[in-house]
């Protein structure tokens, strides 16, 4: 009653032997696909950690340095500006991470909710009563008026650019993670798992427990069964040349380090500016928001904090080495898996599954 061990020889094999075989093989071509892809995906792996911490260190870098800027040039505002620069950098984070989120939208409403401190501390100092109708309005009036010029508009446009790569960087290797551990449960048909049995387990049907199959017989078996995972060749060489496009993007002329670093620059344009045009600015927003109280003499010292030293120049240049060494050691390693899933058959039998050097082996219905 053996439906695929059959043959005119005495056996030792029964009906049930056969099912725990098929069982058998499913379970070995899921390890060996899974040993096949531990290296790839570890890879993988371990540049999405690297490029994250990078990127973290990046951006606390240019959040320190922004904060920085307040505490020493601006502050009067310092304490109340540190929620928005917060804000600021958490979006940039969560963009790059892949949020459904724009760098335009977390830009401006850095803006707007800086636009009622800049008013309020800097262009009319003696207001004291900055109510949240009257915050609510400044900030509604900021998109009109457009106090900071186009230093707003210049810090979208920098950073869209710069963040793109590193968001769609990001997004492609969660990307490849996906495949692989698809390919690694992919069902084996009933033919593939007969023809496997046939391969591996028939032999020992016949006492045969020593020989192993022909080189020949297992690359026709394995590239039967994997026929659906081999097709993933083209595709799978596209990603790896749109994985070098973006590490190349991301390492060209708007480079992330250099456009993050530069965040606390365009702010600071950004204030000067509104500084410098202060009087329109005044006449405007009394127009659209009315005037608000104002007190004689000087600022409450609640709003002043301590100045802090700025000493992360060496952190920024660390991790900027990093991440341009990750990129080029990551798209080196890629590039040599460009064939990974063409080879898959040939690779599973590779090592101890075939006979190479004998002259005798199994060619599925007899020793050859």
């Amino acid at each position: 009653d053996l439906q695929i061990c059959q043959h005119r020889a005495p056996t030792c094999c029964t009906k049930k032997m056969e099912e725990s075989y098929q069982a058998a093989v499913r379970r070995e071509r899921t390890q060996s696909i899974q040993a096949l892809n531990f290296e790839l995906k570890y890879m993988i792996v371990g540049h999405i950690t690297a490029f994250q911490e990078a990127f973290e260190s990046l951006l606390r870098f240019a959040e320190n340095r922004t904060s920085s800027l307040f505490e020493t040039a601006y502050r009067p505002m310092a304490k109340e500006a540190a929620e928005p620069v917060k804000e600021l950098f958490t979006d940039i984070s969560l963009y790059i991470l892949g949020a459904e989120t724009t760098v335009e939208s977390a830009v401006l409403r850095f803006f707007d909710s800086l636009f009622p401190l800049v008013y309020s501390r800097l262009i009319n100092p003696g207001i004291t009563d900055l109510s949240q109708d009257y915050t609510e309005c400044l900030r509604l009036t900021r998109q009109d008026i457009n106090p900071f010029g186009h230093y707003s508009k210049n810090m979208v446009t920098e950073l869209s650019k710069s963040l793109w790569a590193s968001r769609m960087l990001s997004q492609a290797l969660s990307l490849g993670i996906e495949v692989i551990n698809t390919t690694e449960h992919a069902a084996l048909s009933k033919e593939c798992s007969r023809a496997l049995v046939k391969m591996q387990y028939c032999p020992h049907c016949q006492g045969l427990t020593l020989i192993r199959p022909c080189v020949g017989y297992c690359l026709n078996v394995m590239r039967g069964c994997l026929a659906s995972v081999s097709e993933l060749d083209a595709q799978w060489r596209e990603f790896i040349s749109t994985l070098e496009y973006l590490t190349n993007e991301m390492a060209a002329s708007h480079e992330l380090e250099i456009a993050l670093s530069g965040i606390w620059s365009s702010i600071n344009e950004a204030i000067l500016h509104a500084q410098l045009n202060g009087p329109q600015l005044s006449a405007t927003v009394d127009k659209v928001c009315g005037q608000p109280k104002q007190q004689e003499g000087n600022l409450s010292s609640a709003n002043i904090v301590p100045v802090k030293e700025l000493t992360e120049t060496q952190t920024f240049v660390m991790a900027h080495t990093s991440l341009n060494h990750k990129r080029r050691e990551f798209i080196n390693y890629m590039k040599r898996s460009r064939t990974f899933y063409a080879s898959i058959a040939e690779r599973l039998c590779d090592g101890d599954l075939v006979m190479r050097d004998s002259s005798t082996c199994w060619n599925g219905e007899d020793v050859v």
